[in-house]
């Protein structure tokens, strides 16, 4: 796909700043560059949250079994407060939080229900007056709509309304195919909503918890009405706990290239089609930094020792949610013999950039794609423009490592 797959933010297109200057344009990965304004110290206050989510212009964002409902393949459909009422309610978010924590009962559920943000938009109505001033704009939420007990009816009510309106479940979110804008709010959508649903139980005691701060956050309440027995003590209500908050897995790629600055190191997995390769990734594990991961992983799956690495750009990832940190590595000389030491990857080999640059224009797609027009049967293929993989070979394929950077 073409790179007009990907985001573009006018101030840092436009930047002509020291920094850019110096080091060359911010590099924005699809996932990214979304434009809301999340306001996370507003998420504690319920009115305001309230407010916001019954503003005639506020619009949500509905998942499926985190699979987004759009209204075409390539844009997600935004629900009206009318649209989903029936599962949420008149008015949501109508206790504080103080009150939530204290009349908690865990036998009674309520449909999951995340504050994204304000677009900006000075020329809205006011939303509230806080103690940070006059908060405007236009809310966006997202909403769990998959037809679960006790909600089943309604969902499943929502889901045939919007499907006679000619929306739909994308079925392969994976695929990549949302509009930039619309690929940011689902990768937050879609990264809250997972977290939520995965953690229904304290991971300090394993009892029920409670979502609070617009579902950013879940705290074990001191008591469950829906119990007979003491909740006693938990961890989690001592202090600040990083049990309670959603977490985001920092990941490392690499594009690995060669002492000589002629070759990048690739690898594959049995699950990849024929001739696909991608560069190197792995989970930074505590205590290491980002380049000793790089270099820790790309020894661990294809034997190399990696030297140098600099930091090239990130992507989240919400599959479930990941933060990739894109590197460009170079091979120490003398130490690039390819040895599988972990067996993770199926192979790995070393291509010429002339390769990968053919590649890039003819031979790139998702996994779930066939090739390209113009792709030789045999040839390298690679990844997509929108995943961060492509965009750190095409930095090297375009002279990364010798060329000035550009404004």
């Amino acid at each position: 796909m073409s790179n007009s797959a990907l985001p573009e933010v006018s101030y840092l297109t436009n930047d002509d700043s020291m920094l850019s200057r110096r080091f060359g344009k911010e590099i924005l990965n699809y996932y990214a560059g979304g434009t809301l304004n999340r306001y996370s110290f507003l998420r504690p206050d319920t009115a305001f949250l309230s407010r916001a989510a019954t503003q005639p212009n506020t619009r949500f964002v509905a998942l499926n079994g985190l699979n987004p409902l759009v209204k075409e393949q390539t844009d997600l459909q935004y629900l009206k407060l009318d649209d989903v009422k029936p599962l949420i309610g008149e008015q949501p978010f109508v206790l504080s939080e103080e009150d939530e924590i204290k009349n908690f009962d865990s036998s009674k559920k309520n449909p999951l229900l995340v504050f994204l943000g304000l677009l900006d938009d000075e020329s809205a109505e006011e939303i509230a007056t806080t103690n940070h001033g006059s908060v405007k704009g236009q809310p966006f939420f997202a909403v769990d709509i998959t037809p679960r007990e006790p909600f089943t009816e309604a969902a499943t009510a929502l889901l045939k309304d919007q499907e006679a309106q000619g929306a739909s479940v994308q079925a392969s979110p994976m695929k990549m195919v949302l509009h930039p804008e619309s690929a940011a709010i689902y990768a937050q959508a879609r990264s809250m909503i997972d977290w939520n649903t995965r953690s229904p139980f304290c991971a300090g005691c394993g009892q029920p918890s409670l979502s609070v701060h617009a579902g950013y956050k879940r705290v074990c309440p001191p008591t469950d009405a829906a119990s007979s027995t003491p909740r006693g003590e938990c961890l989690t209500r001592q202090g600040v706990s990083n049990l309670c908050f959603p977490r985001s897995d920092p990941t490392m790629i690499a594009a690995v290239v060669s002492a000589d600055g002629q070759r990048v190191l690739l690898g594959r997995q049995k699950r990849f089609p024929p001739h696909w390769y991608s560069t190197l990734a792995g989970f930074l594990e505590p205590g290491e930094s980002i380049e000793e991961a790089v270099r820790r992983e790309v020894w661990e799956e294809a034997g190399v020792y990696v030297g140098r690495v600099v930091i090239h750009s990130s992507q989240p990832w919400p599959y479930p949610s990941s933060l990739m940190i894109g590197a460009i590595a170079q091979a120490r000389p003398g130490k690039e013999d390819i040895v599988l030491n972990d067996k993770e990857l199926d192979d790995a080999k070393w291509f010429s950039i002339d390769d990968v640059r053919t590649a890039l224009n003819i031979g790139t797609g998702g996994l779930g794609e066939g090739p390209p027009e113009g792709y030789k049967e045999g040839d390298l293929r690679l990844p997509p423009a929108q995943a961060i993989a492509n965009r750190l070979l095409s930095a090297v394929a375009e002279g990364f490592l010798v060329a000035v950077p550009k404004i």
